[in-house]
């Protein structure tokens, strides 16, 4: 069964288990955000090429990822305005179920010492944030294609209101949190 398919499966318990009184007003998968902040490399005068970050983040991603330029200068990280700041792609609607399910079942466990996922990383309206070191723990790369290696953001939105909410429905789609020790 695909995640979409899980997701919808799981809707009326999930109705259930948030006290909600409408099949609409349970959370659903908005986007999924996949960046590569390219800021350092483009402040650096010998670095002018992004294609090959650009392509691992095509391979990653499965569509065409954008260059997003600075707005304005910051003098502490030498960027200046309109330079190279981020390559970014918007995941929706199968993509981005497709992209969560790869995520959960090969990338998250091919990372050292994984335990699960921070529940502190919410933002208060719904959405989830995940920072990865680098992008090899990801299969569709082998390491002579990651030739500059650069961290990557995800960023997974939802419908929901707040956290608990998201949290509910971010574990109904088997992403795994941390529990919490208790001494």
């Amino acid at each position: 069964m695909s995640l979409k398919a899980k997701a919808i499966t799981n809707a009326p318990k999930l109705m259930e288990q948030l006290g909600k009184t409408n099949i609409f007003q349970v959370p659903t998968l908005d986007k999924v955000i996949v960046a590569m902040w390219i800021g350092s490399l483009a402040t650096r005068k010998w670095v002018k090429d992004f294609s090959d970050l650009e392509e691992n983040l095509r391979v990653i991603t499965g569509q065409q990822p954008q260059m997003i330029l600075s707005r304005k200068a910051v003098s502490n990280f030498k960027l200046r305005e309109w330079m190279p700041a981020m390559l970014r792609c918007t995941l929706r609607g199968e993509r981005a179920f497709d992209f969560i399910e790869r995520l959960v079942t090969f990338v998250l466990p091919n990372v050292r010492d994984f335990e699960g996922l921070n529940a502190k990383k919410f933002d208060g309206m719904g959405s989830y944030n995940v920072g990865l070191v680098s992008q090899t723990p990801f299969a569709e790369l082998t390491p002579e294609d990651i030739k500059t290696p650069m961290g990557v953001q995800i960023t997974i939105a939802t419908t929901a209101d707040n956290d608990p909410d998201a949290k509910a429905y971010l574990e109904s789609l088997w992403i795994i949190f941390k529990k919490k020790v208790q001494s």
